[in-house]
């Protein structure tokens, strides 16, 4: 669609990195709130998001950097070019939650309750953060004969152009959006303390299962390229949350 936003005294907006930075003080916003009404300190959130959204985009970019360790090899300068869309989920996601690990240890903070204050935060941040990728091009779909195809016809674009593809951006980014709000609702009468934070892994889990099936962007695959490596990962985390929410809540009942 639209990977540069403007250009300004030589100065260039990309669009994805637009998207990406909304985003992130979304969900840091979302996530300030929230400690604010457990009684946790929201500049210790604050400063964590800042650790988190660094770890997240180092973790995720190396991730896909090392699916596509060939292209990488022949244009290293590409692997810094982070505003060319190419981002990961679970390289970020397992990065930061390592940080996060850390800092919650060091600072004393209870892991759990504030997991939970940034799952949702995790969503509203994937929601925009999907919008971006929809308008760099990258993440895209298969071709398609549905109404709803996009047709790429920008040179910039990470997409193919000049065919309908499927939209899996916005599918992703729409069922992001359906994720924070169950997560919202859930967080208003939760169970035990991680609730909220193992109901998102499931949730991105089983999203992720299913618009995979829909990409036709290059990525690994585990199994002759029906099952992708992110699909791997996603049914592996989408069982752990659905064992770990039946035995926390078997737990709490006594």
């Amino acid at each position: 669609m639209y990977p540069t936003l403007f250009k300004f005294l030589g100065l260039t907006i990309h669009t994805y990195g637009l998207f990406i930075a909304a985003g992130f003080l979304l969900g840091l916003a979302l996530a300030m709130q929230e400690a604010r009404r457990e009684g946790i300190n929201p500049q210790m959130i604050l400063d964590l998001g800042f650790y988190l959204i660094f770890s997240a985009i180092v973790g995720s970019r190396l991730f896909y950097v090392l699916q596509n360790i060939r292209y990488y090899l022949n244009d290293p300068i590409e692997i810094i070019k982070v505003w060319h869309g190419g981002l990961v989920f679970y390289g970020g996601f397992f990065l930061a939650l390592i940080v996060c690990i850390f800092y919650l240890k060091r600072h004393r903070l209870p892991l759990a309750k504030t997991c939970d204050l940034f799952a949702p935060s995790l969503a509203a941040g994937e929601f925009l953060g999907r919008l971006g990728c929809f308008f760099a091009g990258c993440c895209y779909g298969k071709e398609t004969n549905l109404p709803w195809g996009v047709t790429f016809t920008n040179p910039e674009s990470l997409a193919r152009v000049g065919i309908p593809l499927h939209p899996t951006q916005l599918y992703s980014s729409l069922l992001a959006l359906l994720t924070l709000f169950i997560l919202l609702y859930l967080r208003r009468n939760k169970s035990f303390e991680g609730e909220i934070t193992w109901f998102y892994i499931l949730l991105y889990s089983i999203a992720r299962l299913v618009v995979e099936y829909f990409r036709g962007d290059q990525r690994g695959f585990i199994m002759d390229e029906t099952i992708s490596l992110a699909q791997g990962i996603a049914l592996i985390m989408g069982i752990l949350s659905a064992f770990m929410l039946l035995y926390l809540r078997k737990r709490q009942g006594g």
